[in-house]
């Protein structure tokens, strides 16, 4: 412990600042390369993997599985994930869908599905095995200095820490981002999602399937067992509604939305809500500052993108940092932190694009717009080269990928 009046200082190549699955992740990747990481976060990991903290789980797509694979963290995880065989879109009640089948590729599945708790355990459990990573949680930044050649930060505990690189990866509400200025384009959708695991008789074979209502999207998402993440999407004021059904009654409102081709079907656990936005930084880099994840964007999670843009941002850093120590560059510098934002940015910018469309397109129930919709999954459905190309996309293996997303060694 530090006494008081008493500062300890560090110093370390790279200090991240929120220790969620995006900070964690890249913690670990930087370690793995021998960087000196050091992640401050002012939640306690105990509470992070607690079950109640955090219902959701979420989809890693096929490319992000090589980054975790060969970041040696997907050991950690991977127990606990199901994988993604296919993928069936269905607009309302029209008989004409998109289904996506991995078979199709030859590749390996399309993605897994892990819930986000275990990703969380699996990711602090390896970072208990580096000694180059050190956890500050739960602490505080209480101030962000920054020199020609270094950072200063001063945390709640008493400990200085100085520091080439800071990362904010704090979320949507990023304390650094806000601290550097950092202006974002943010508008709320009028939608919130019902977050729940749901269990099911019959086997969902690892199919993910997503229906489109008015209202807003609906997706039961395959978990190991006979198991399913449920995502909810509707209008802000018929979720109030819905949450606050009792537990018979709000089953009986998920059977009426999923049918019975996965036989009875029952929430178990709690339930959990997110309101909907989008949100995108102006910039991802400030003097010795970079963003990622849901500090730099955040979307629908229509197609379930959200962590998977965070993971190539991870991607794309450790790479650029990486290479910019082989070269020895200062990693922190302007000239190699623009490199991140020019390959980033315009990636997200695109994916944020297509996902706020995908919701404007789906969510309404216009009778030519819906007649339209439908036709164009009918088409894609139809088309064998044109799906696959789609499915590329929902395994992320299409665009200028970072070397760990393909699998390559740096």
């Amino acid at each position: 412990m530090t006494k008081k009046n008493e500062v300890s200082k560090l110093k370390f190549d790279v200090v991240i600042a929120g220790g969620g699955i995006a900070g964690m992740t890249l913690a670990c990747g930087l370690s793995k390369f021998n960087f000196t990481v050091a992640v401050i976060d002012t939640v306690p990991h105990e509470a992070q993997v607690d079950q109640g903290f955090d219902g959701r789980s979420s989809a890693i797509a096929f490319s992000a599985f090589r980054m975790l694979e060969g970041l040696d963290l997907w050991s950690h995880m991977g127990f606990e994930a199901q994988p993604i065989n296919e993928i069936r879109v269905s607009d309302g009640d029209a008989p004409l869908f998109l289904h996506f089948d991995h078979e199709d590729l030859g590749e390996g599945p399309l993605g897994y599905m892990v819930e986000n708790r275990h990703t969380r355990q699996g990711l602090y459990e390896k970072a208990s095995l580096l000694p180059s990573l050190k956890i500050f949680a739960p602490d505080k930044i209480l101030s962000h200095k920054t020199g020609e050649k270094l950072s200063t930060l001063i945390l709640e505990s008493g400990i200085e820490i100085e520091t080439s690189l800071v990362v904010g990866a704090e979320g949507r509400g990023s304390p650094l981002r806000q601290g550097a200025g950092i202006g974002v384009t943010n508008f709320g959708y009028g939608q919130t999602a019902i977050v729940a695991t749901v269990s099911h008789q019959l086997p969902h074979n690892g199919v993910a399937h997503e229906r489109f209502l008015c209202d807003g999207p609906f997706a039961i998402l395959p978990l190991t067992g006979n198991r399913a993440s449920l995502v909810w999407t509707t209008t802000d004021d018929l979720a109030k509604i819905i949450l606050g059904l009792n537990a018979r009654a709000f089953n009986a409102e998920i059977m009426k939305r999923t049918g019975t081709f996965l036989g009875e079907i029952k929430a178990i656990g709690g339930r959990w809500n997110y309101p909907l936005t989008l949100q995108l930084a102006e910039k991802y880099i400030e003097n010795r500052l970079a963003l990622i994840g849901d500090a730099a964007h955040g979307v629908h999670p229509v197609a379930g993108q959200g962590l998977n843009m965070g993971f190539r941002d991870i991607a794309a850093l450790i790479e650029v940092l990486y290479d910019a120590r082989e070269g020895a560059q200062d990693i922190g510098s302007s000239e190699v932190l623009k490199k991140y934002q020019r390959w980033r940015r315009t990636d997200n910018l695109v994916m944020t694009g297509v996902m706020d469309g995908l919701v404007r397109l789906f969510s309404n129930d216009i009778l030519p717009l819906k007649k339209t919709r439908d036709l164009g999954l009918h088409i894609v459905n139809e088309l064998p080269p044109l799906k696959r190309f789609f499915m590329r996309h929902a395994r992320g293996t299409v665009g200028k990928l970072p070397r760990l997303l393909k699998g390559d060694a740096l």
